[in-house]
């Protein structure tokens, strides 16, 4: 850590849906900002035109909002930074081009795609570096006079950075520790195109970064080979005393450890890759999200935070809060972190647990009004209560416990074997009579009422019950026998008790 306030930035592109390893690059900037009293900034780099995908930008904000992760300043949140869309930076960009151009730390190029492609071909593993570009049509290989004619005819070019070869370039990442690099195998990078006029990820990001005064740069892995041009941009600007720290963080991999974390691996696997669900507006593909597939924002924040750090203890369930006082960037591991669906569900099923009843009580009413059922709120919360330890996911509660809202027309054959003899009908009887008679029809009342009939008549307890629960329920689930007659009421028990004798005799 140094002096400097901490501002981190979060900077994705509008091409298409966010993926979880995005998400939680965002969570990791997010939490070292809050722990240190920062703030967290979300930029937009859409410098590539052609990649632009109409209404990405909103799934992005919208995946955020869902999962509780709140930004201080940026696109859609305003800011003393901004603009905070690179789109609209054009003007700022072209100075620091001009001032690495009028410095010689950069040269326009005009090599065409075809003479750049010709080129790779007659070089195994051709890169544009100090032993190519002398040969290349540059402001470096060309006339003054060449160049000038060149951009008077409206020749298109780029900028590419000048790479000194035989320079020790070292990046001290927070992750990995240093990291030492002879710039010799570095290309000379674009920066610029002027086809468009717009800078690309490299110039942008170093020059926004700067600008926007961003300490730290919490990011991806595949970011790590950007590393070392990176900082050569910075000296090259002369702002060695305000390059921010890096942190490259471990891949999110397979299920199965071998490989990055993909689409497909979610398709193939059952579970989602994106917080929300995404329709592509090209293809009209549908994508399946955390948040339609019924998982808890809370849930898959917990999970994300762990996969690639750990706080050195046994503690898995934090909450937001705690995961912000315990995270340290230098607990992140360098290693690939296994995305383990199956612990993702253990997850969810966690914090259902830990809500309130009445919270997923709320969460369950659409689900309830959606089968057709009007139910009140305090007797779903009650219901919820006995059934939400039984489930992974919400919606579940639905297969769960749809009994308590809708008597069972048919009886589950294997159950009905099983469980219901040929006195079954006769003792059924006898237990309808019996409840029929109590005033007082609470749990409690019918518990000891039920227990002292079946004593004094010498039955079984679990002849009596597991038939009970077959009239009832309609096959042999669910919670204590008197938690469910007791909740959908005397007067429902007695007309399934009855019905079950009418049908299975």
């Amino acid at each position: 850590m140094t002096d400097r306030k901490v501002r981190v930035r979060f900077a994705p592109s509008p091409t298409g849906p966010l993926h979880i390893g995005g998400v939680r690059t965002a969570l990791y900037n997010y939490l070292f900002a809050k722990q240190h009293g920062g703030e967290f900034i979300f930029r937009i780099e859409d410098t590539d035109s052609n990649r632009f995908v109409e209404g990405a930008e909103e799934y992005i904000l919208e995946s955020f909002r869902w999962l509780g992760i709140d930004f201080d300043e940026g696109v859609s949140f305003g800011g003393n930074y901004g603009p905070y869309r690179q789109s609209e930076r054009r003007d700022i960009y072209k100075k620091y081009v001009k001032i690495l151009l009028d410095a010689g730390k950069a040269y326009m190029a005009f090599d065409t795609p075809e003479e750049l492609d010709r080129k790779r071909n007659e070089i195994e593993n051709f890169q544009y570096d100090a032993t190519t570009r002398m040969a290349m049509r540059n402001s470096l290989s060309l006339s003054a006079d060449e160049v000038e004619s060149l951009l008077q005819s409206g020749h298109q070019y780029v900028v590419r950075f000048k790479v000194e070869p035989g320079e020790k370039v070292v990046v001290n990442d927070i992750i990995r520790g240093v990291v030492t690099i002879d710039s010799s195998i570095l290309d000379d990078k674009v920066l610029y195109k002027s086809a468009d006029e717009l800078p690309t990820y490299h110039l942008a990001n170093i020059v926004d970064d700067h600008l926007m005064e961003v300490s730290h740069v919490i990011r991806g892995e595949e970011w790590l080979p950007s590393a070392p041009l990176h900082v050569l941009l910075y000296r090259a600007f002369g702002w060695q005393d305000t390059m921010p720290q890096f942190a490259h963080l471990s891949l999110l991999l397979k299920p199965e450890g071998n490989g990055k974390l993909s689409k497909r691996d979610g398709d193939r696997l059952g579970f989602p890759v994106f917080p929300l669900e995404w329709h592509d507006p090209k293809s009209g593909s549908v994508s399946s999200g955390f948040r339609e597939s019924d998982y808890l924002p809370e849930a898959v924040i917990n999970f994300l935070a762990l996969l690639g750090w750990n706080p050195g203890d046994d503690v898995e369930i934090m909450s937001m809060s705690e995961l912000v006082s315990k995270f340290d960037l230098a607990k992140c591991s360098k290693a690939g972190a296994r995305f383990d669906y199956k612990k993702m569900i253990w997850f969810n099923h966690e914090y259902i647990l830990r809500k309130s009843d009445s919270e997923i009580a709320k969460i369950f009413m659409p689900v309830v009004k959606a089968h057709g059922v009007d139910v009140a709120e305090p007797l779903l919360e009650k219901i919820v209560s006995l059934m939400k330890g039984r489930v992974n996911f919400v919606h579940e509660l639905w297969d769960a416990c749809s009994f308590y809202f809708i008597a069972p027309t048919q009886y589950d054959e294997k159950t009905v074997k099983k469980r219901w003899k040929s006195d079954s009908a006769q003792k059924m009887e006898e237990l309808a009579t019996l409840l029929q008679g109590l005033e007082d029809f609470s749990i409690e009342n019918q518990d000891k009422a039920v227990h002292a009939w079946i004593e004094e008549k010498g039955y079984g307890m679990g002849e009596i019950m597991n038939a009970f629960r077959l009239a009832l329920v309609g096959e042999g689930k669910g919670p204590q026998m008197f938690d469910i007659s007791g909740l959908i009421g005397k007067e429902e028990t007695l007309a399934r008790l009855r019905r079950a004798i009418m049908v299975l005799g």
